[in-house]
């Protein structure tokens, strides 16, 4: 195995994460720089990560030759939002591998623009969705999947419930890109809950159909603020899913009920193995003894991804969660839009080229900005 060099792509507050991230690996990976539109804010950010190099420029960070010969091997875009596929792409075009920050971009349209881009040139984009990595999703994924092929163990999901209860006040809202549609795509839909009903998306597969409310309760925002739907899968199963930035009590909760056993995992932004709950239904008590935990197992965090990133480079295999199966995160995001803006159910695939939704998260737009115009035009 080579020591992989890898380059940050923005010096604000999630290139931090991404930073310890890589030095979790330091035996695998290292950042050999960072890159910042502010070549102060990049220079600090390399001294306080240890990094040895930092730039102003993307174009030359991509291009440059470092001691051993080699350039860098992986790009970590974390950079606001509106940025992540112009970006992503100068990367690719550089043939350099991509992490993306969350949400991977801006709508449909230019996440199959990014793919399209990814295909082409043959070189991976992956999606930061870290609570796929930690050792309780992959356990409940197992026995998910065990019991679907063989129809015993903890049997098929029935039922589910998603909920991101997160409290962000007005100061959080001041910064210029957030809470806008041009710029972060969506509120908490976009932004906050798409960790927890991506990993929602990962257990339970495919989803057919969604229903949807959205509000913008109390943010002085484009965006909402709120969200709640009814997500239907090809399994049968049902969800509710629920997004928010004014819950004061905060949660990341997740629970999925099957024929005979509940699991559940409550956290706030990183589960360890002592977050997951398993509850065996009345009579299949013996259940139980599928699930067991360690807490010495890995958490959910970008040190996980990073590590089975790590290991698909060393493999020679597909980056773990390629945009075009986190396209389907996306597209939920927009189909949950979609039906809380027009009142209409929404099916899966129903949102392509030509629909208003596939362009922009507003698609028709938000209902809450036509009053406001029409409070305007009164006055």
């Amino acid at each position: 195995m080579s020591l992989r060099r890898t380059l940050i792509v923005g010096a604000g507050k999630i290139a931090g994460a991404h930073a310890a991230a890589v030095a979790a690996h330091g035996s695998r990976a290292v950042v050999v720089a960072c890159v910042d539109l502010e070549p102060a804010r990049a220079r600090d950010f390399a001294a306080r990560h240890g990094i040895e190099g930092w730039n102003a420029d993307l174009s030359t960070a991509l291009r440059q030759t470092w001691p051993d010969g080699g350039r860098v091997d992986l790009a970590h875009i974390c950079t606001p939002p509106g940025s992540h596929v112009p970006l992503a792409v100068q990367c690719l075009e550089a043939g350099v591998p991509v992490l993306v920050e969350k949400p991977p971009a801006l709508s449909l349209a230019e996440a199959d623009k990014l793919i399209a881009v990814s295909e082409r040139t043959g070189v991976g984009v992956a999606v930061v969705f870290q609570h796929r990595f930690g050792s309780g999703a992959r356990r409940a994924h197992a026995l998910l999947v065990d019991s679907a092929r063989s129809d015993a163990g903890i049997g098929r999901p029935l039922l589910a419930t998603c909920h991101t209860l997160w409290y962000r006040d007005n100061d959080y809202f001041a910064v210029p890109w957030r809470g806008r549609w041009d710029t972060e795509g969506g509120g908490p839909t976009m932004g906050h809950g798409i960790h927890q009903f991506d990993l929602l998306l990962a257990l339970l597969g495919s989803w057919t159909e969604v229903t949807a409310f959205a509000g913008r309760q109390a943010r002085d925002t484009d965006t909402e603020d709120v969200s709640m739907a009814v997500v239907r899968f090809a399994s049968g199963a049902l969800a509710t899913v629920v997004n928010s930035v004014v819950s004061p009590r905060q949660t990341s909760y997740l629970r999925i009920d099957t024929e005979r056993a509940t699991l559940e995992v409550e956290h706030l932004y990183g589960y360890t193995d002592a977050d997951w709950t398993f509850t065996a239904a009345p009579g299949h008590e013996d259940l139980a003894a599928l699930w067991t935990t360690d807490d010495a197992e890995p958490r959910s965090s970008h040190a996980s991804q990073m590590a089975a990133l790590l290991d698909a480079m060393d493999a020679g295999e597909q980056l773990p969660v390629p945009l075009s199966e986190a396209r389907s995160t996306l597209e939920l995001v927009a189909a949950i839009y979609a039906s809380a803006f027009t009142g209409q159910v929404v099916l899966r695939g129903d949102i392509g080229p030509g629909h208003p939704f596939y362009a922009r998260m507003d698609g028709t737009g938000a209902p809450w900005t036509a009053t406001l115009d029409n409070e305007e035009d009164l006055a």
